[in-house]
């Protein structure tokens, strides 16, 4: 181990629990875990244990609903204790069994609702709801209130005789049900349960009380807290922290000391609620470890166990955290689906190896808030396909070489050679990474860069010979005796001719590689997310920018994270970057970029420097070069459609993980 993050594997204590590290696996919520009963499948015990296997010293379940009653839900969108005890409790007791095996404890979450994050559930107060603003939650009554409270009880209960180490009230965090009743800008209510910060607090000490009460005093229970709200008002979120309008510091403060005094066993910090999502889960435009300060506080005034999470991926930085006393033990929710070994690597003292979380929230929460679809990881292939994707050696061994040396062709070549089969990457350039290198360009996304680094190192670690500067022809891939080619030869910015004195513009991928340099004032052409991404960029770095954009708002022409497109555009408001949309660029001066609006209405926006960020055209096509010539050909990522990251790295996989 290395010494930098040996205090990373030292056992804390959770109530009468010992965690044998200070690694964490944080809650996350996925449906696909669970089956039709409300209890976990298959593949949510393999997703697990993976974890367990990986030296998580701690394990929390994603979120298990406690009401069945009040908001009910179908028992085939999330899981709960009380759909069918028996059957969860089985399979419960098999996941907690395995995790167990390796040393892991698992804590069970529960919560008690979404609240008014969720149009037309059940809510402290008829406030108005997260992202809906026209539509109101719906106050609950006294007795749905108590309803609530002897559910949470019961299936804590339930959870006990499953095997769990203990439960989390899935509470004061994000804005949801329980955090909502805390919140004096979310409860306005009058009797027993609002008005007083005591009151407020009436149906979380409640929830505890009774949960002690029937699992036994000693029976671990723990509670996430956000430590500040980072909110202007309702659906408005503050981006430097100021003109707070939720939860201060100081009052999370007095909250944590309650939480204590009614025998709460460690408390989950982080900071933001769903009105300001970006700072409750994230994206890579904010800062690693940017709420320490804040579970400092909370640390200075407890004797429980703080549990520091958001952007703490880095373990020199976790380890720093623990041994400044900032915080007892590191929740690491994303890092652990990039990578399940995270704690495993630690020990071993080879940190480098950990295949590093990028913060794009493409595969995790982005799609599961905002389409619905299964969860995954943009890095890491196998997460949530843990049971369908083992380990294998190939029994029929294929002589393939790759061409492209971008996401999708190192992926492909990595996954060929842990399958066993002889690879050899080629790379026209005399830099791996392909569209990695710009996409990591940003001050803010330097974990594209060390992903790609990553990559190299693993390739060659496993031997994969790479020829870099080699352009390779299908009948020199003949040749050499390849059996299959994958072509990975990634996409171009661009550049439509048809623009009247283009070539005096430049693309945001030569702008980001350093191939050329912008002046002073920039347009970007591209409201999309590179194109806002490069504009942010540019105007930390002093420049005048303005981004101009043919549909009507930016961010809106692809899928874009909800943190990312609301963090972007109110970096837009903090950096001045104007945003000219519903305009077209018809032509590049001297002058600048000529514009066009709807109504043929034309004007010259003042300009250095025309910046290109309309999107990326696949290369031309190598694949008809190697028809009849026996060799199977696959052609994979932006070099058949240009996308993302996640394409890229999921189709480098896909093609060689189930070759036959």
């Amino acid at each position: 181990m290395s010494e930098k993050t040996n205090i990373l594997l030292t056992p804390f204590k959770i109530g009468w629990e010992t965690i044998k590290n200070r690694m964490v696996m944080g809650p996350m919520a996925v449906s696909q875990l669970f089956d039709s009963y409300g209890a976990f499948n298959d593949e949510g015990i393999e997703f697990y244990t993976e974890r367990a296997k990986g030296g998580f010293g701690l394990i929390y379940t994603g979120c298990m609903v406690s009401d069945v009653t009040v908001d009910a839900f179908d028992p085939k969108t999330i899981n709960s204790p009380l759909y069918a005890p028996a059957r969860f409790i089985n399979r419960a007791s098999r996941l907690n069994e395995r995790c167990n095996a390796y040393g892991a404890k698992v804590i069970a979450e529960l919560t008690a609702g979404g609240g008014r994050n969720y149009p037309m559930q059940k809510a402290p107060s008829a406030v108005e709801c997260y992202a809906y603003p026209m539509y109101k939650g719906i106050e609950l009554t006294v007795d749905e209130i108590h309803q609530k409270r002897d559910q949470m009880i019961k299936a804590a209960a339930v959870c006990q005789k499953a095997g769990f180490a203990g439960v989390d009230i899935h509470s004061l965090h994000w804005g949801y049900l329980l955090d909502e009743f805390v919140l004096s800008i979310t409860n306005k209510r009058e009797d027993e349960y609002g008005g007083c910060l005591e009151n407020r607090m009436r149906l979380i000490r409640e929830m505890i009380g009774g949960i002690k009460q029937v699992c036994g005093s000693d029976y671990p229970v723990t509670v996430g807290l956000h430590v500040k709200s980072f909110i202007k008002a309702l659906n408005k979120a503050s981006l430097t922290g100021e003109e707070e309008a939720g939860r201060t510091v100081e009052e999370a403060v007095e909250i944590a000391k309650m939480l204590e005094s009614y025998g709460v066993d460690a408390i989950l910090t982080d900071v933001g609620i769903y009105d300001s999502f970006y700072y409750a889960c994230p994206p890579s435009y904010m800062p690693k470890g940017h709420g320490l300060p804040y579970y400092e506080q909370v640390k200075k005034n407890v004797n429980i166990p703080i549990l520091g999470r958001s952007r703490m991926g880095d373990p020199v930085l976790a380890a720093e955290a623990v041994e400044k006393g900032r915080i007892d033990a590191v929740v690491l929710s994303r890092p652990s689906l990039a990578d399940a070994y995270f704690p495993r690597k630690v020990e071993m003292g080879v940190e480098e190896k950990i295949r590093p979380c990028i913060g794009c929230n493409m595969g995790c929460i982005g799609p599961l808030l905002q389409k619905g679809t299964a969860v995954s990881c943009a890095v890491n292939p196998r997460a949530f396909n843990e049971l369908t994707t083992r380990p294998k050696k190939t029994v029929r061994p294929r002589n393939i070489a790759v061409i492209g040396g971008g996401a999708a062709g190192m992926q492909a070549a990595l996954t060929a050679a842990e399958c066993g089969h002889k690879v050899e990457l080629f790379e026209k350039t005399g830099v791996l990474g392909g569209e990695m290198n710009a996409a990591g360009a940003h001050s803010f996304k330097v974990e594209i860069h060390q992903l790609r680094d990553w990559y190299i190192r693993e390739l060659r670690e496993h031997e994969v010979p790479v020829h870099m500067n080699c352009e390779i022809s299908a009948d020199e891939v003949k040749a050499k005796g390849f059996d299959t080619v994958i072509l990975a030869t990634g996409a171009s910015a661009l550049m439509p001719a048809s623009i009247e004195g283009i070539d005096k513009a430049v693309s945001a991928v030569d702008l980001l590689e350093g191939k050329k340099a912008a002046g002073d004032t920039v347009v970007v052409v591209g409201g999309g997310m590179v194109g806002c991404e490069t504009a942010v960029d540019l105007a930390k770095s002093g420049k005048k920018v303005t981004v101009v954009e043919a549909l009507n708002d930016i961010l809106s022409a692809e899928f874009v994270p909800q943190q990312h497109k609301l963090m972007l555009k109110d970096l837009f408001e903090y950096h001045d970057i104007a945003a000219l949309t519903g305009k077209k660029l018809v032509a590049v001066t001297d002058e600048g970029a000529v514009v066009e609006d709807a109504e043929g209405k034309r004007e010259t926006v003042p300009a250095d420097t025309v910046v290109m960020s309309i999107g990326l055209r696949p290369n031309k096509s190598l694949a008809p070069d190697y028809y009849g010539k026996n060799i199977a050909v696959y052609q994979i990522g932006s070099a058949q459609t240009a996308g993302n990251i996640i394409t890229a790295v999921h189709e480098g996989f896909e093609v060689v993980y189930n070759m036959d």
